[in-house]
């Protein structure tokens, strides 16, 4: 048992390469066995996970191999707390440098940097290593400041060091401090070279990143595909190929940038060029081209080459099923989701939200939320106001309220979803409650925040607590009135009568935020109280934004009509055929059996169009003759049977 419990212990050895920034150089590391045992378990997870658990159990706590060894084992598998409490305990003969510096790499990769300089300041003993590892997580949590203190407090510095601070500095965005500690370096490594070269090239100084890039006395693969990267950022193709067919050696990453810039910069067929003349593709590859017939909407050459990948990561599953999604293809998303749920890849945030977005009934959103729970995921912001949207816009405000109640966690879109809800169903009350409860839990009204609680107003003809709402946006909160906003408000005042109000609220409007959104919403109130003089004034200011939405002159033409105004009607009519405006088709639709049917006016495309027009003939129209109200659609769905 004892030697098998020491055999262990040197097989664990390894893994404080990877969990350290320091390398334990002793003989008791340099004389291990072979490691055959370790890499047949780490063909297997779980055989792996089982011989580490029994590695903490097993190995004493006498030495500071042993204790540098669990620690390191905690914080590979991401358990910091464990990690700490067995470094608080360590006795003093285990503590020293490497024990240390360990726990306080741990915690700068975990983002604790306040903890790591406590573990840092309380070190007796440090090396150059524990000086570079605390000046990086100040550099990657943001800290420039400590971190230039820290640095020009170092008593030694190498060149991994200074690499460091550089990189602190560049990956910022602090372009000048970031050049001024490269020309201060003593000696240049070719990771200091590349680390400036991709920041000009990151901040489209294309031609300072070219001038160093030139210089280099040495280069790597990064720094090529760094300078690569910046000419196709920089829209520079030509020069960017030119380059990639100097590279000496090009891996996988060469091939994919090229791949993935000329598809962004619109030379799709150059960038297929590429992709068939790869050597050898990786799963990176195959998504970059993928994505890239997906933004340039060839859905068809996308699938093709999705059907065709060897192995499909997350990436791959969802750049399709968002490509369907975003352009409405519904089944196409789900067969490819269904498909995805059938293999060993597990839906992530964005899968779901995809799939949410395009869901039509309760039920369908319902069936994502299950998977959600299922998955544990419900704990996700994004993905809880996704759902939470969705089941309004379902018509399920139930739904969406215990949804809301149910979220773990909650923001301020949260909020303004669940006042947006209310509001889409006519619930002015509870959204005004919603506001103040979000008050009272001191979360701060956001822009959307207005733009739901003003709706509710709108649809609740609640005229005094909107005004009042308006109000505060900047009075109470600083923030600025924006266009949707003042559209909101109009539309709650012209509901309510206040037309003259309304108009005199656009007019005040600054120059440059009219749009035709808001003079529409003011139009329909004209029309609704018959202010004929207000709509003319509107019109004129309409005809000027050239609007291609014909919703808005037939509302026009129709104010002007009910009031016998013959020849303003007619002149409308004549500005509406001498623009360029469009008439979106009208559609309605039903849910059967789970399944959503659309149908388009003149819809000729429904499998079942034949027997739809026949019972439309022989049931509907006749039924509608007796009802005076529908005697003209009645003649024209004889005249014509295709009109819807």
């Amino acid at each position: 048992m004892l030697r098998s419990c020491r055999c262990r212990r040197r097989l664990v050895l390894p893994l404080l390469s990877q969990c350290s920034p320091v390398r334990h150089r002793s003989s008791f590391a340099q004389s291990r066995p072979p490691l055959r045992d370790i890499r047949s378990s780490s063909d297997h997870p779980l055989a792996l996970l089982r011989l580490h658990r029994t590695v903490l159990e097993e190995t004493p706590n006498r030495d500071a191999v042993s204790y540098a060894a669990k620690v390191a084992l905690h914080l590979h598998h991401r358990d910091l707390p464990r990690a700490e409490a067995l470094f608080r305990a360590a006795p003093a003969p285990a503590r020293g440098l490497y024990l240390d510096t360990i726990m306080l790499d741990g915690n700068v990769k975990a983002g604790r940097v306040d903890r790591a300089r406590e573990l840092f300041d309380g070190m007796p003993v440090k090396s150059v290593v524990s000086w570079t590892c605390m000046l990086s997580g100040y550099c990657r949590a943001g800290r420039l400041g400590e971190a230039r203190q820290l640095f020009e407090a170092m008593p030694d510095r190498n060149v991994v060091t200074w690499t460091a601070m550089l990189q602190g500095y560049a990956s910022n965005g602090m372009l000048r401090e970031a050049r001024d500690v490269f020309d201060r370096m003593p000696e240049r490594n070719v990771v200091a070279w590349t680390v400036m070269v991709k920041a000009y090239a990151d901040s489209a100084q294309i031609q300072e990143a070219w001038e160093l890039f030139d210089r280099m006395p040495k280069r790597n693969s990064y720094s090529w595909n760094a300078m690569i990267s910046g000419f196709l950022t920089a829209g520079k193709v030509d020069e960017a190929v030119q380059l990639f067919e100097r590279m000496p050696h090009r891996n996988v990453v060469s091939w994919t940038t090229m791949v993935t810039g000329l598809a962004k910069n619109g030379f799709l067929c150059r960038a297929r060029e590429f992709f068939d003349r790869m050597p050898a593709k990786d799963t990176a590859a195959w998504n970059a081209m993928i994505t890239a017939y997906a933004n340039n909407g060839q859905l068809n050459e996308a699938r093709r080459l999705f059907n065709s990948m060897p192995a499909k990561d997350l990436v791959t599953w969802n750049t399709v099923i968002e490509a369907y999604s975003k352009n409405e293809h519904k089944d196409e998303a789900v067969n490819v989701f269904l498909l995805m749920r059938r293999s060993e890849v597990s839906p992530d945030i964005s899968t779901l939200i995809s799939i949410l977005v395009i869901s039509e009934s309760t039920m369908e959103v319902k069936q994502i939320h299950g998977l959600v729970v299922t998955l544990g995921l419900l704990s996700k912001i994004d993905l809880g106001n996704a759902l939470l949207t969705m089941y309004s816009r379902s018509g399920d405000l139930l739904s969406a309220s215990l949804a809301f109640k149910r979220l773990e966690v909650k923001d301020t879109i949260t909020w303004a979803s669940m006042m947006q809800a209310f509001a889409n169903h006519g619930c002015g009350y509870q959204a005004l409650q919603g506001f103040a409860q979000m008050l009272r839990h001191g979360y701060k009204p956001t822009s959307t925040t207005f733009t739901a609680i003003l709706s509710a107003c709108s649809h609740a003809g609640l005229v005094e607590k909107g005004r009042k709402m308006f109000k505060s946006i900047y009075h109470v909160y600083g923030l600025e009135p924006t266009i949707e906003h003042y559209t909101c408000l109009v539309d709650l005042l012209g509901r309510a009568g206040y037309v003259r109000e309304a108009k005199e609220l656009v007019d005040s409007i600054q120059q440059g935020m009219h749009d035709e959104a808001i003079l529409g919403t003011l139009l329909g109130a004209c029309m609704m109280h018959n202010e004929v003089e207000v709509a003319r004034e509107v019109g004129e200011d309409l005809v000027k934004f050239e609007t291609p939405d014909s919703g808005h002159y037939t509302l026009l033409a129709n104010v002007f009509a009910s009031h016998g105004m013959r020849h303003e009607t007619a002149n409308v009519w004549k500005i509406m055929r001498g623009s360029k405006t469009k008439k979106a088709p009208g559609f309605s639709q039903i849910e059967v059996s789970m399944r959503n049917h659309v149908f388009y006016s003149r819809d000729q495309e429904h499998p079942q169009c034949a027997e739809i027009y026949e019972m439309l003939n022989d049931t509907v129209i006749p039924q509608m003759k007796g009802s005076p109200c529908t005697g003209f659609w009645v003649h024209a769905l004889q005249s014509d049977p295709t009109i819807y």
